[in-house]
């Protein structure tokens, strides 16, 4: 926020409440924040003791979302916030160019292929070959359209031939 004004207090404890907010790990991708995910899309102070959390859902009906928002609920009235609503917000919709570097850093570490990113804004590329994130090889094979999640199908290197999720590209 640009105003040409000193943050205020409650400026201050919102940044801080988004911290704390956007540091919860993801239900069903615990190696990656709801941040980094970016499924957190706002942080508002109401009041004294009050604060609104925004939240976009991967996609319509994610279970993970009553999981992310009581998570939420919890750190925050752990850090002295009583009154904490969070909401769904499904506009704009979530994209897996949502998802920051660090994320998909993250998720490339721990075996998943991340998502596939837009070159500049345009449509994701009609390639069929997923990195494997094992061994780097690109001939890889759908094993399933789904994973443990809706979210992720299943994959298989045929180099290494190490199975791994793929986070699909919406």
């Amino acid at each position: 926020m640009v105003t040409g004004r000193a943050p205020t207090g409650d400026t201050l404890l919102e940044a801080r409440l988004r911290d704390l907010a956007g540091a919860v790990p993801d239900p069903e991708l615990p190696v990656v924040t709801l941040e980094e995910l970016g499924v957190l899309r706002a942080v508002h102070l109401l009041g004294p003791g009050r604060a609104e959390v925004e939240l976009t859902p991967t996609y319509t009906g994610c279970p993970a979302i009553e999981t992310m928002s009581s998570d939420i609920e919890r750190v925050l009235h752990d850090h002295g916030i009583p009154e904490v609503s969070v909401v769904t917000v499904l506009s704009p919709p979530w994209s897996t160019e949502d998802i920051s570097a660090e994320g998909r850093r993250k998720l490339a570490e721990s075996g998943i292929a991340p998502p596939r990113s837009r070159p500049a804004g345009g449509p994701v590329p009609l390639t069929l070959s997923v990195r494997c994130p094992h061994c780097g090889s690109t001939r890889t094979e759908l094993l399933s359209r789904f994973s443990s999640t809706a979210c992720k199908a299943l994959r298989r290197c045929t180099d290494c031939r190490e199975p791994f999720d793929h986070f699909k590209e919406l």
